[in-house]
């Protein structure tokens, strides 16, 4: 059983450091915002791996607190965001 929480783990942080990559060569905001999102949820998968194989469910608390702060800041950058290039001022809406 080992092997697989030890397979989970790898498979999470190759995939942490697929989402770090773009996350600081996203070329928008919204890329970056996306890897943001990603590397919450691979954290929340994380903690979620870890509680499963240690049987310790103290830990769940922290991914629904987590859940809760991602979404919301997820959304409120979505909602404020400046746009990445100013607008044609010759194209109309």
């Amino acid at each position: 059983m080992n092997v697989i929480w030890a397979t989970a783990g790898a498979l999470l942080g190759v995939a942490a450091v697929i989402t770090m990559y773009r996350l600081l060569a996203g070329p928008s905001t919204l890329d970056r915002l996306v890897a943001l999102d990603t590397l919450a949820a691979m954290t929340m998968c994380g903690i979620g791996t870890w509680a499963a194989a240690s049987r310790d469910t103290t830990a769940t608390y922290s991914l629904a607190a987590l859940a809760l702060v991602g979404f919301i800041g997820s959304v409120s950058v979505a909602r404020f965001r400046v746009p990445d290039e100013p607008a044609d001022p010759g194209r109309q809406p």
